[in-house]
């Protein structure tokens, strides 16, 4: 299996004139997405919780948790997002996908858009 990888922007949701693009790999089995720490702080985005999280080795983790405002292809999605550590990749997780109105094609490996349901 493939992987895929976009490039975004991560923005300040408050002072969206705060960006910077940052490549990502698309990962729709994670629920949230992972920017460097070094990049937040300097978009201003600071923490407001923490969270474990299981690494794929069974290692737990605790890593802070921030809003920032994600652009893809002229979508934007404001939706929660890690606090990456050095070691962590940056990752474009489910709910930014869903803020998208995207999802991930497993087959081509390229992202498509979401039937979107009201009701």
């Amino acid at each position: 299996m493939g992987l895929t990888f976009v490039i975004a922007t991560v923005a300040n949701p408050a002072d969206i004139k705060k960006r910077k693009e940052v490549e990502f790999m698309v990962d729709s089995g994670a629920v949230y997405s992972i920017v460097p720490r070094t990049i937040l702080q300097e978009l201003g985005i600071v923490p407001h919780s923490k969270r474990t999280f299981i690494l794929a080795n069974g290692e737990k983790v605790e890593r802070e948790l921030g809003t920032a405002a994600f652009e893809y292809q002229e979508r934007r999605g404001d939706s929660l997002v890690i606090f990456g550590e050095p070691d962590d990749a940056p990752l474009l997780g489910a709910t930014t996908l869903e803020g998208f109105a995207l999802i991930l094609d497993p087959f081509r490996r390229e992202l498509k858009p979401l039937p979107m349901v009201l009701g």
